[in-house]
């Protein structure tokens, strides 16, 4: 791996060409305004990204949008009870031409895979996707395929809704690099809306290439991260542990991601190392979701934002404060 100093010419292309993503996906998604940021460090940084919100909110107008201006395939499926794995990774078929089998490939085979509605299908078919998620690949009867790169899984899901849904496995809860919580626009953003969508709908352009975004991507384990907070992301998760409203704390994937997520948001600044703030930016998006708080805390409607709010309130930067 390629450990040289960032040039500070090539950080400032790169904050350049992060405001044009972000600038075209906010000119078609109307709300918070750092949703699109996010999205784009979990994409630079190699993760998966779940947006949560109650319907109506464009959880998937953001994600058509941010697909859209990356010049990558893109697939969506829509997750039902009956869909089933096969259905994701694709089957290998009977060809009648040379009576022999070859394989279909499924949408899990893109760049960008939208799992909308993730929660209305059951465990065993949201497990298809475990695999490519962590490892970037896919086993279909014993045959095992890599899948193209850049790959990114955004899912959408409505935390409010409860029939006819299945809750996501944590296994998989912790694949998910961050969660995004999308509420209701203000009156402001609404206005917009009405605005901006009472006439043809407005569709973003490409600014990405897909070897950009490799590149990209290359770049982030060249921002330099100091000891201090490295030792810092790890007692923010320790925190988590040891808290006595959760059961079950983030785990140690939880924090390479939290690192990996401020490299990222660092190099999109043009800045070649790491703040603080970087790490307490993103530690609610990476850290929340990943945790499993016991049945009290739970019946008393403490939600993981409000621990690692706690952490972040209660563990100092240096282990000598």
């Amino acid at each position: 791996m390629d450990t040289a100093p960032l040039d500070a010419g090539r950080l400032a292309q790169v904050a350049a060409r992060s405001e044009q993503v972000l600038a075209e996906v906010n000119r078609v998604f109307v709300g918070p305004g750092d949703i699109a940021q996010q999205l784009l460090v979990a994409l630079i940084a190699g993760g998966h990204v779940l947006l949560e919100g109650v319907p109506g909110v464009a959880k998937t107008t953001l994600a058509h949008a941010f697909a859209a201006t990356l010049h990558c395939r893109f697939k969506r499926i829509q997750f039902t009870p009956d869909l089933l794995p096969a259905d994701i990774t694709g089957t290998y078929v009977l060809s009648p031409g040379d009576n022999a089998f070859s394989l279909r490939e499924g949408p899990i085979f893109a760049n960008i895979v939208l799992g909308d509605e993730i929660n209305r299908a059951p465990a065993k078919t949201q497990s298809a996707l475990l695999e490519a998620m962590q490892e970037g690949q896919v086993t279909i009867d014993g045959v095992t395929r890599a899948l193209p790169e850049p790959f990114m899984v955004l899912a959408t899901q409505n935390p409010v809704e409860q029939a006819g849904t299945y809750p996501l496995p944590e296994a998989q809860l912790d694949r998910f690099s961050m969660r995004l919580l999308i509420g209701y626009p203000t009156a402001d953003q609404e206005r917009a809306i009405l605005q901006r969508f009472g006439g043809p709908k407005p569709e973003a352009r490409g600014v990405l290439q897909p070897e950009e975004i490799t590149a990209l991507r290359a770049m982030v384990g060249r921002v330099h991260a100091e000891p201090m907070l490295l030792d810092y992301v790890v007692r923010l998760s320790g925190h988590t542990r040891r808290h006595p409203q959760v059961y079950l704390g983030a785990s140690p994937r939880a924090s390479l991601s939290l690192l990996q997520c401020g490299r990222a948001l660092a190099l999109l600044a043009g800045r070649p190392h790491v703040l603080p703030d970087d790490i307490k930016r993103l530690a609610r998006p990476v850290l929340a979701h990943r945790m499993i708080l016991t049945p009290e805390a739970q019946m008393e409607g403490i939600g993981g934002e409000r621990i690692i709010d706690d952490a972040l309130a209660n563990v100092p930067l240096r282990r000598d404060v």
